[in-house]
């Protein structure tokens, strides 16, 4: 088909009458769809129902190391779970600490911890005049929103298809001092589903903070949710490399079983130096007497080790790859070759980032809105809120079934193309 910006002002009239029309029929569907967050599906959670059946009353809910679960204690996890995840995260299991349900809960803590008692001793960054973080967009609005409730200025720093823009990064973080932290999702990322290169990754780690307190926030949500077994992404291990290059403290890794067990009930832990969870273990004994260890000790028993984790995801990917086909093919089909779109086929996560012509995001998701499909408000994917371009669209394909997705991106695709063809009649 025709390129829409090589069109004549008649032809994008009659086509938009054709699409107005399309539009309507489509909002007297009555679709209720909701592809706003990366939700697992009623399905894929089913997967994972026989980790109730692991334990019971008739358990032995003791570690290995003779400890009980069901008592108080064993601040830093159940050691056979630091080990668990700390396979997961590529780590030993002395650099981890297995907390909550939650990643996003420790890194609210941690930026929390460092806002009232400061980072290793430094002053508490409440008492500073300026606290800065750089914030690698498109990207999760949840770490946006944790700085945005501290009070922390927030700098964009664009995405490139390696990473963060690292000259960007350097420039701030070795001659700024106010420069506190950096957000970083560095496999698959979200939403974009960019892996960090080996050399963005080893130009994290040579990093020369002006900050003795500058921390890397090391997100890795998606280490192993890999969409396709024989073209996966690899990412190298950030602590390793930070200790090679003279920098052993400064990174924290976040990671969870969230969307690989229940999103609501699974294993959360940080991986970072021993004098960080020295310093981070004094606040957590006042916070807590210790996480939900016989938890700890389900997701053990079902999962055993690493390889009982990717077996797990593998059978989640089975799942996951015919939605985001569904939604890809549908882009690629209906709007490959007009001029008006672009988009990024990931090869694991939870998301896929869309482009729109500039302008157009917000319009976009309104459309969809009305016609029964929710998304990600335009704009979430960075600080603020505020998309420079208004054109960054965060899908999420996971919770809907395949036919429901299939439908949702139809919509999603005719809403592109009307909101598209009305921004060129109205330049």
């Amino acid at each position: 088909m025709k390129a829409y910006k090589e069109m004549s002002k008649e032809e994008l009239q009659a086509l938009k009458t054709e699409l107005e029309k399309a539009y309507e029929d489509a909002k007297g569907k009555g679709l209720k769809l909701d592809m706003s967050r990366g939700k697992p599906s009623a399905a894929q959670l089913d997967m994972t129902m026989p980790i109730m059946n692991i334990l019971d009353e008739e358990s032995l809910l003791i570690t290995e190391a003779g400890m009980d679960c069901r008592n108080y204690g064993i601040l830093e996890g159940i050691p056979e779970a630091r080990a668990l995840m700390g396979e997961m995260m590529g780590v030993p299991a002395d650099n981890v600490i297995v907390c909550g349900n939650a990643s996003l809960s420790i890194m609210y803590d941690t930026v929390s911890r460092s806002m009232t008692h400061g980072v290793c001793g430094s002053t508490p960054w409440c008492k500073l005049d300026k606290v800065k973080f750089l914030c690698p967009a498109p990207g999760y609005d949840r770490h946006f929103a944790i700085t945005k409730h501290f009070g922390i200025e927030m700098i964009t720093i664009p995405m490139t298809t390696t990473g963060p823009d690292m000259d960007l990064v350097e420039k701030y973080v070795n001659e700024d001092e106010s420069v506190k932290g950096i957000w970083c999702v560095p496999k698959y990322s979200n939403p974009q589903g960019v892996t960090y290169s080996d050399e963005t990754v080893k130009r994290f780690a040579a990093l020369k903070p002006a900050a003795e307190d500058f921390r890397i926030f090391w997100d890795n949500a998606y280490v192993i949710h890999d969409l396709y077994e024989d073209d996966r992404d690899e990412l190298l291990e950030i602590l390793g490399e930070c200790e090679k290059a003279g920098n052993p403290d400064m990174v924290y890794e976040f990671a969870s079983t969230s969307k690989v067990s229940f999103a609501g009930s699974g294993i959360a832990a940080i991986a970072s130096s021993k004098r960080n969870l020295d310093f981070i273990k004094q606040s957590m004994t006042i916070q807590t007497i210790g996480y939900d260890k016989i938890n700890q000790l389900r997701h053990v028993k079902y999962f055993k080790n690493l390889d009982g984790l990717k077996e797990q995801m593998k059978k989640q990917a089975a799942m996951l790859r015919p939605k985001f086909e569904a939604v890809l093919s549908t882009f690629e089909k209906e709007l490959g070759g007009l001029g008006i779109a672009e988009w990024i086929r990931p090869k694991g996560g939870y998301f896929i980032s869309f482009e729109s012509m500039e302008g157009c995001a917000k319009k976009i998701v309104a459309k969809c809105k009305e016609a029964g499909v929710v998304l990600t408000g335009a704009g979430a994917t960075y600080p603020y809120g505020m998309d420079p371009k208004d054109s960054n669209i965060r899908i999420a394909p996971s919770y809907p079934t395949p036919e429901e997705m299939a439908q949702a991106a139809e919509l999603f695709v005719l809403c592109v193309k009307l909101v598209s063809v009305e921004t060129l009649l109205n330049a």
